[in-house]
């Protein structure tokens, strides 16, 4: 029985009679069924007949071959079965009539007229895609993939101007050494790797120069490319380059080839490029014009943004004037934290996560246990937490456990009756019974006595006390927060607190920083300080140079923000308009001068920049004990009281003694002295 293959691509419908021994399928022209679809290899398949059956052979393709949905290898097929080619459908059927193209023939498939509206519509359906997208990236893959496909390229490039296109030059004289492959793909539409070494750069230049297309059937033979180390190393065959024009002037190229064919454009090819070229250089275009667009859109929406903000930032200064400190703490507490932390100044790493974990600590109702040294502001962390809780409108009272014999503490604590004790004259109630429903706040409780830390048990497990000198209980209900500067566990550990006791009142914890771990917060707070001792003195703020605060960072503040208030307080009696370094404490200029004179840290500290800040401090001061030890690291480090290994880390850090060395001896020992002028 007679039969015939019926191939179906785009719409058209083509018909073949199997009458000869072997076909060939694929995208390349030498092929005898030629098909136009990106996903055919050039060399796709074959199609065998073998004893008079016929038979489907891959050749390796990209995409594979398929039959009835499976993918094959070589198989014998038979009427009825659907082959499927890179998307494209054949199908063997009974050929009854006889009228069916040859093989040899297939002028049905591949004649003038139908390649014609073949053309034509892949033609309109190409300007279609691209004139629908305008994000440059995917139209410059849109249009290399386009051109490789509507002339059955094997390879495309597309070249274009750096910086921006057509200024400084006139019309025309394109250079291609200033120009990039934009996007460089394989018939597969495969990105290629390292493309500018993958096409030859001086036919490209060549159609760049003299803004006029190039083809060669065989780039290896012709006489215009002699000399051009490119072709013969690419072993070029069929090329083809084109200009991109923009307003008249060339902006680009676009390069498609075929290293393995010869003859694979023609003159049709070209004149088709040609068209495409004129396309692309609309869609370019536009997809510039769009991308300018949302520039100076982002631009002004930006501008819009900053004017807003900074009319914002005038309005409160004009409603706070002066006070811009202020202002920038209520930025900074709207931004850190969903509560009223107001009474503490701080925008640093470790004051932030401080401020969060107050977040979850606000929250509950359990005790908490609030940990740090003496002057970070304990009270003012359990304010907060009363503030913000849902305990406010009730009362806080507080305590410190280390002002008063435990005879006094426990009367204050839970009151006495009269005539309870020698100069019990009247009845009082004590501090848990005043706090009823609010807040307890014991500071220092690491100073309790072993018999005190007994008696608050009691009230914590049993939630009420019995006045003293008195068989009356009282049942309270309070939240119980307290503090020390003593770390508490290991006082568990040595005995001199109660396991228990601790357990009750560290059921959730805060720790403070001390002032010296939060030195970027040291400026913030001397302002509000200064600040508010002004306003309590009635007196005018003076100003605070960056000199001055250069040193204020650089001091370790061992009474921490209680420090730092008194001499913000000394500040404003022994300064006028402006306070200088020597008004400081001799404590605080002493601890500077060990590592940097005042005028020098002025000169390096900027407004905002308190890290870049004690990053110079601490480099100074790497070089100030140095220079005292003679250039000896381990005297050095021993001077600092870091490490050797400490100090050299941060030698390599800042790369200090790279400079010192250069009149050093080859082979000298580290610890000695480096070498220099005498």
């Amino acid at each position: 029985m007679n039969m015939r293959l019926t191939v179906v691509e785009d719409g058209v419908r083509a018909e073949l009679a199997l009458d000869k021994p072997a076909l060939t399928v694929g995208r390349s022209v030498d092929n005898d069924i030629r098909l136009k679809s990106s996903r055919v290899s050039r060399h796709h398949t074959r199609i065998e007949l073998i004893e008079g059956a016929p038979w489907i052979i891959d050749l390796g393709s990209a995409n594979g071959t398929l039959v009835n949905g499976q993918r094959v290898e070589r198989q014998q097929v038979g009427l009825g079965d659907r082959i499927c080619v890179g998307g494209v459908d054949l199908v063997l059927e009974p050929d009854e009539t006889g009228a069916a193209a040859t093989m040899g023939g297939s002028e049905t498939m591949t004649g003038a007229g139908s390649r014609d509206r073949e053309t034509l519509r892949a033609f309109a359906s190409i300007t279609r895609e691209l004139s629908s997208e305008v994000e440059l990236p995917r139209l410059l893959r849109l249009l290399v993939d386009s051109a490789v496909a509507l002339v059955g390229a094997e390879r495309g490039f597309v070249l274009l101007e750096e910086d921006s296109p057509g200024v400084g030059r006139t019309s025309g004289a394109l250079d291609v050494n200033k120009m990039t492959v934009s996007i460089a793909r394989n018939f597969d539409q495969s990105d290629i790797v390292v493309p500018r070494s993958r096409l030859s750069m001086g036919i490209a230049g060549r159609a760049a120069s003299t803004g006029r297309p190039v083809l060669s059937v065989n780039a290896s033979e012709d006489d215009r490319f002699d000399g051009m180390a490119s072709v013969e190393h690419l072993r070029l065959r069929s090329v083809m380059c084109l200009p991109i024009f923009l307003d008249g002037s060339a902006i680009g190229v676009l390069y498609v080839d075929n290293r393995l064919q010869r003859g694979a454009f023609g003159a049709d090819d070209l004149e088709l490029m040609e068209l495409f070229s004129g396309q692309a250089s609309c869609a370019l275009k536009n997809a510039r014009l769009v991308a300018s667009l949302r520039e100076q859109n982002r631009t002004m929406e930006a501008s819009a943004k900053q004017i807003e903000r900074l009319n914002e930032q005038l309005g409160r200064k004009v409603r706070d004037q002066g006070n811009e400190l202020a202002v920038v703490r209520k930025e900074l507490d709207r931004e850190r934290s969903r509560y009223d932390y107001g009474q503490m100044v701080g925008a640093s790493d470790a004051m932030t996560a401080v401020f969060q974990t107050l977040d979850r600590v606000v929250e509950s109702d359990l005790p908490v246990l609030i940990h740090g040294e003496s002057g970070t502001g304990k009270e003012l962390i359990a304010r907060a937490i009363h503030r913000n809780g849902s305990r406010r409108e009730k009362p806080f009272v507080t305590e410190n456990c280390a002002a008063l014999p435990d005879t006094l503490l426990e009367s204050e604590l839970f009151g006495h009756a009269r005539g309870a004790f020698t100069g019990a004259y009247r009845a009082k109630k004590g501090l848990l019974e005043q706090a009823d429903g609010g807040t307890l706040f014991l500071d220092e409780i690491g100073d309790m006595s072993p018999e005190m830390q007994k008696k608050l048990l009691r009230v914590l497990q049993e939630g009420e006390f019995r006045v003293l000198g008195s068989d009356r209980t009282v049942r309270v209900d309070v939240r119980i927060l307290t503090a020390s500067h003593r770390n508490l566990e290991e006082m568990v550990r040595e005995g001199t607190f109660r396991e228990d006791l601790f357990y009750r009142v560290a059921v959730l914890s805060v720790d403070l920083p001390a002032l010296r771990d939060r030195r970027d917060d040291i400026p913030l707070l001397a302002e509000h300080l200064l600040l508010r001792a002004a306003r309590e003195a009635g007196r005018e703020v003076p100003s605070l140079p960056h000199d001055v605060v250069a040193v204020l960072c650089s001091h370790d503040w061992p009474g921490n923000v209680r420090e730092l208030e008194n001499e913000m307080r000394r500040l404003l009696v022994v300064a006028d308009e402006q306070i200088r370094v020597e008004h400081l404490s001799r404590s605080v200029v002493e601890g500077y001068g060990r590592t940097s004179s005042p005028a020098a840290a002025g000169a390096v500290l900027e407004a905002g920049d308190i890290r870049s800040a004690v990053a110079d401090l601490e480099r100074r001061s790497i070089e100030a004990a140095l220079a005292q030890a003679g250039g000896n690291k381990s005297k050095a480090a021993t001077a600092l009281g870091i490490s050797r290994f400490a100090l050299q880390r941060k030698l390599d850090k800042y790369g200090i003694g790279k400079t010192r060395r250069r009149g050093g001896t080859k082979g000298a020992s580290e610890d000695e002295p480096e070498g220099g002028d005498a």
